[in-house]
């Protein structure tokens, strides 16, 4: 048997709510990928223990044929669920290989075409609140962009209210910091059709970095619907799917201006597949990544080497890492030996050559910090008692 025999997978799951999987080789190599959709943990960990049983002995340095096996090889096919188990495997595998041979994983994929992403923080929690004290801590820390979510609860009959809210919180954070400060705004599909269509027009003149996710991507044809003619208001989405073909829907249709795949439901490469498919679009793309530290630096790896990608989330002092739920506290470089590569000291990451993902996680730290843990739905609820979109 090759000394690059897929040996053994495992899944550490630790806190704040991160589930990292480990690949290990007959050699003893190890590479480390990320899994999410927290809310589902048991689920992904039987997912990725199911594909481990059709990719357990064989060699890892061959990816895409092993991405395509744990795609096809199931009949049944696609989902968040099996989509992040594949995706913390593949992203392993391309740690290996890189390792292997002592490069960055973007040198297999064209190479670098830039030195720095710009990166932004998210500022205000998932009912928003104190937004401009957490955008000025976040401008302290160097970051010139900045995303918080629209609002908590939003109902199809809220749309004075709302509105006033959410028109009210931007405004405040451009009276603070002017024109100094990009404001990208995540509607996180709560905001029903009626609500949305009459937000997007009245924040026009605040000239958002973009709009997220201002419908469900269940409803993601209505979007020609909802954006008013004519808007300048970038429209983002794409964070809950999973592959090129769903991509292309979105591409093909015309409806959006910024992509946001994430890592962790993609795959590395079919993240870099994505970004180049949506070049021709003249779409840009900014990673999804409120995710730990393997994600991101995964992500990067295909920003250092897609020109269409715009920027790049991260995680960092996020509300989710800080004893969301009553989960125990964690932060994104807790599980590194060297924070280096993943800080952002001016708003920017920086182009790095350490092989593989570029990060070494800390295996001790990870196996001290394993925990069963769970991470409750939310249970959000209109007023009548009707559930309510989270």
């Amino acid at each position: 048997m090759t000394a690059t025999r897929i040996e053994k997978i495992e899944t550490f799951q630790i806190p704040p709510r991160w589930l990292l999987v480990r690949v290990t080789t007959a050699d003893g190599a190890a590479g480390w990928g990320e899994c999410i959709v927290p809310k589902r943990v048991r689920a992904v960990t039987g997912a990725v223990a199911d594909l481990a049983d059709n990719v357990v002995g064989r060699d890892a340095r061959h990816i895409e044929d092993l991405w395509q096996r744990m795609y096809r090889g199931g009949f049944f096919r696609g989902g968040p669920i099996l989509a992040t188990a594949s995706a913390g495997i593949e992203q392993a595998l391309w740690d290996l290989k890189a390792r292997a041979v002592g490069l960055p994983v973007h040198d297999f994929l064209g190479g670098a075409v830039r030195e720095r992403i710009r990166a932004y923080a998210w500022v205000g929690g998932d009912a928003p609140a104190d937004v401009v004290e957490h955008a000025r801590e976040r401008v302290e820390q160097g970051f010139t962009a900045v995303k918080m979510n629209a609002t908590a609860t939003a109902d199809h009959l809220d749309r004075r209210a709302v509105v006033d809210d959410v028109l009210g919180r931007v405004g405040a954070l451009r009276d603070a910091f002017g024109a100094d400060l990009d404001i990208a705004l995540d509607f996180h599909g709560r905001v029903p059709r009626t609500v949305a269509k009459i937000l997007l027009r009245e924040l026009e003149p605040f000239r958002l970095l973009w709009v997220e996710e201002p419908i469900t991507p269940d409803t993601d044809d209505a979007l020609r619907h909802v954006v008013p003619p004519g808007s300048s208001v970038p429209i983002a989405t794409g964070e809950r799917l999973t592959s090129r073909w769903q991509v292309k829907e979105l591409l093909a249709a015309g409806v959006v201006d910024i992509l946001q795949p994430d890592v962790s439901l993609t795959g590395l490469f079919e993240l870099e597949k994505i970004a180049r498919m949506a070049e021709p679009y003249d779409v840009a793309v900014a990673p999804h990544c409120p995710n730990g530290p393997v994600s991101l630096a995964a992500s990067l790896q295909v920003g250092f080497c897609c020109p269409n990608v715009v920027i790049q989330e991260q995680s960092g002092g996020i509300h989710y890492h800080q004893g969301y739920a009553g989960l125990p506290a964690a932060d994104l470089f807790d599980y590194l030996r060297d924070p280096d590569p993943l800080r952002t000291p001016d708003g920017y990451f920086r182009h790095g050559t350490a092989p593989g993902l570029g990060i070494d996680v800390d295996d001790d730290a990870v196996q001290a910090a394993v925990a069963q843990w769970r991470l409750p739905d939310p249970d959000w609820r209109h007023d009548d008692g009707r559930y309510a979109e989270w």
